[in-house]
């Protein structure tokens, strides 16, 4: 699994920590002395994926570098409900301020994490797999892309720079007779400096898929919102149309939801993905026991 840069998040944490803390913490400046020390437990309060440890850890020490957490449960790990992730220990003042900012990020990500291990379980002893989708909170897109690592998923393209996919808005404005114009297109995009892809979405198999899997150079084609029926119509034409080793992966979206998912996936498609695990997902309980 590809691990996350804390330096490429920690703007993000920081304008956090901006937010919550202000001029400072005057409840805890109020009740406590400077000098006192405790300890607290992070406790799952239900059953969930662990995503956010390396987080909370950035967390801890901008608030103050004298807290030390000891993790107990690493990122992409089970966790049970009562079961004790990690342990902070160090001055009571900021830990208490950091509680907020740091339950925040790790019950979000943790959520998402949670969820996305749900679809891929749901879709095991298929081809299968589980993408996420540009569909993420403005400025979190590379924590969730990590959560949904952790939980099993896989990542779409990050943003519209790293990989190139024709909507069916795109083929809209090509026109009826969109194919030469968009074989024109994929052999340029073919030649783009840091793409991962080239993909091109279809609303239709009759006609739109079959001049779509005439074009070489495409990896993959995204079949959006169609049934069972269709995404297996649309697997035997790119199968009869297509030499082995030039199959187009085939890839489902468009309204999947744990209900739907395993369905979908038995239709043989190669990839799923699913705006729910990042937009949909609920922040999972997890809290922070001092002792």
């Amino acid at each position: 699994m590809k691990k996350l840069k804390i330096a490429d998040v920690r703007p993000l944490i920081q304008m956090a920590i901006e937010e919550d803390l202000g001029q400072g913490d005057v409840t805890s400046e109020l009740l406590f002395p400077d000098d006192t020390i405790a300890k607290a437990d992070i406790v799952a309060r239900e059953e969930i994926v662990v995503c956010g440890m390396k987080v909370i850890k950035e967390v801890l020490k901008l608030y103050n570098p004298r807290l030390k957490l000891k993790v107990l449960v690493n990122d992409g790990q089970q966790a049970h409900t009562g079961r004790k992730i990690g342990v902070i220990h160090g001055p009571l003042r900021p830990m208490l301020s950091a509680e907020r900012v740091m339950l925040n990020f790790l019950q979000r990500l943790s959520g998402i994490a949670t969820t996305t291990r749900k679809y891929v379980w749901a879709v095991q002893g298929t081809k299968a797999k589980i993408y996420d989708t540009r569909k993420t909170m403005p400025g979190w897109r590379l924590l969730e892309k990590y959560a949904v690592r952790c939980g099993g998923g896989c990542n779409h393209r990050l943003g519209l720079y790293d990989g190139i996919l024709v909507k069916d808005n795109h083929l809209a404005q090509l026109g009826a007779n969109f194919q030469p114009k968009l074989r024109k297109i994929v052999t340029q995009a073919r030649k783009v400096q840091g793409v991962k892809f080239v993909a091109v979405e279809v609303d239709h198999v009759d006609d739109q898929l079959n001049y779509v899997l005439e074009i070489p150079g495409i990896d993959i084609v995204l079949l959006d919102n169609m049934g069972q029926w269709q995404l297996k119509h649309a697997i035997e034409m790119r199968d009869r149309m297509c030499r082995k080793n030039k199959k187009p992966l085939l890839e489902a979206s468009g309204n999947i939801t744990l209900s739907n998912v395993s369905a979908i996936a038995q239709s043989g498609v190669d990839r799923i993905a699913v705006g729910a695990i990042t937009h949909s997902a609920a922040a999972v309980d997890i809290g922070l026991d001092r002792y």
